[in-house]
């Protein structure tokens, strides 16, 4: 049997010793890499480096040469898109077809840092404008906030990364990267790419760290300046209260995203649109569809017609073209899953279609008609494919129910009345709301954000660039201004 991929440290200087992690495929759970894992001399190799070339401004590499590494990078990756998807599709369980739509997108993200680049610049500050302005010019240009630190999730391996790593090589930022550790193997590729397109390997380290405490020190680092981090809210909001003093943030977490479907709806359309937004990389997506408020004369049918259809999607090997839904990220969330949908179906809930493990790996897609309001799907991410389905009396109710929890992000909106969508684009507590589209829409260049619990700041790739630069103001004081 050929021996494993093996991918070490990437860590210019460190000399890694016997640790090691086993990647494997979530599908059936074979390995199908091993990776070398840095504890603290790794970490702080890292970050030594990487504070030592923020400083040497002498050294610091010139806006032409970043693009032009991207322009490389972007052009490499579409030469090895397909191995690209593959590889994520086998480690991140997403079906082959998403997972090269996520390969596009990502190719894509890395092209919109060179695009903003070309195209945002600072800003002239008004002066000359009364007495204390007079013979004065002022402006403003960017520059980079400092050693980033990226750590990432494991449901989009590829792009998720690009949307960390690339804005800090295009702002100039040295970067140090940690992937979730059962989905590292995009995240390697992708920093060997950017070196392989010339990017120095100490402007952009990547690691699996060797425990929680290794992680905490190298996100929490005095030399840290901006810090992204995409996973968990319990996570990310410990470690945004541990952070240096002046080191800025990220978060991006998840929510239970609300669609309103308004009694003037077409069905028929709607159907594959929250199918899609619901079950897409089985509900792995923290703006995923999980609660749909349906009119009371509708709701039900919707309900039934959505489980009809959900009963019949090909659930499998995520590396098979016609699986449209793959397995959770590990057998412990396939349990929790049933776990939550049991909870739901004893408290009075109809469970239409699913609410069944078809093995240690996958669940059944499952709707659930009108489960209680406190129960967990209810009231918390699932993460898994469920969706629930719920009748209202009016608008007004569902809008309240969709705001009744501590997370905002994405939400939907589905009539074919302008003057109720806009009520509803008003009221719902969201940083986005789709009108006849579902709640995990995203194009890379728009802004991303959670509300309340869900995050902090803004993704998106021109807005994270923003985040990772500072704008500084030059005045010049002259008789001939």
């Amino acid at each position: 049997m050929a021996s494993l991929p093996h991918f070490p440290v990437l860590v210019p200087g460190f000399e890694p010793g016997d640790g090691t992690t086993e990647v494997v495929a979530p599908f059936d759970r074979t390995a199908i890499a091993s990776v070398a894992t840095g504890g603290q001399e790794a970490v702080e190799t890292a970050l030594t480096t990487a504070h030592a070339l923020y400083s040497d401004r002498d050294g610091w590499l010139s806006p032409a040469r970043r693009i032009e590494i991207l322009d490389t990078a972007a052009a490499l990756m579409e030469s090895r898109a397909e191995e690209l998807a593959v590889e994520a599709a086998r480690e991140g369980g997403k079906p082959l077809p998403d997972s090269q739509v996520e390969v596009a997108r990502a190719i894509d993200s890395v092209r919109i840092c060179v695009e903003t680049m070309r195209t945002e610049g600072g800003e002239v500050i008004p002066m000359n404008v009364n007495a204390a302005s007079a013979q004065r010019l002022a402006f403003t240009r960017y520059e980079p906030i400092g050693v980033v630190v990226a750590v990432s999730a494991f449901n989009h391996p590829l792009n998720l990364i690009a949307h960390q790593v690339a804005p800090a090589v295009a702002t100039g930022c040295p970067v140090i990267v940690k992937p979730a550790e059962v989905t590292p193997l995009s995240c390697f590729r992708f920093v060997q790419i950017l070196h392989e397109a010339g990017l120095p390997p100490k402007w952009c380290q990547a690691l699996v760290t060797e425990g929680r405490e290794v992680s905490e020190a190298l996100v929490t680092d005095s030399r840290v300046a901006f810090f992204s981090f995409i996973g968990s809210a319990r996570v990310g909001w410990h470690l945004r209260a541990k952070l240096a003093p002046g080191a800025r943030c990220a978060l991006e977490h998840g929510g239970a995203a609300p669609v309103i479907v308004a009694s003037d709806a077409d069905v028929e359309q709607i159907l594959p649109v929250l199918l899609k937004g619901g079950f897409y990389h089985a509900g792995q997506v923290c703006v995923s569809v999980q609660r749909v408020f349906a009119d009371q004369g509708m709701a039900r049918d919707l309900a039934e017609r959505m489980a009809d259809v959900a009963s019949r999607l090909v659930v499998g090997d995520p590396t098979e073209a016609a699986t449209e839904v793959g397995p959770l990220i590990r057998p412990g969330e396939v349990q929790r899953v049933h776990e939550w949908v049991e909870e739901a179906r004893l408290a009075g809930a109809e469970i239409l279609c699913g609410g069944e493990a078809i093995s240690e790996t996958c669940y059944a897609p499952t709707v659930i008609y009108d489960p209680p309001p406190d129960a967990k799907v209810s009231t918390m991410e699932i993460f898994g494919p469920v969706v629930c389905v719920y009748p209202y009396d009016n608008i007004d109710e569902a809008v309240d129910r969709a705001n009744s929890l501590p997370y905002s992000f994405q939400a939907a909106v589905f009539t074919r009345d302008i003057d109720r969508a806009m009520r509803a684009y008003h009221r719902l507590d969201a940083s986005a709301v789709m009108v006849n589209d579902h709640t995990a829409f995203r194009v890379d260049w728009m802004p991303f954000a959670g509300l309340k619990e869900s995050g902090l700041g803004v993704g998106g790739v021109p807005h994270t660039m923003r985040d990772m630069r500072i704008e500084k103001m030059m005045v010049i004081r002259s008789p001939e201004l």
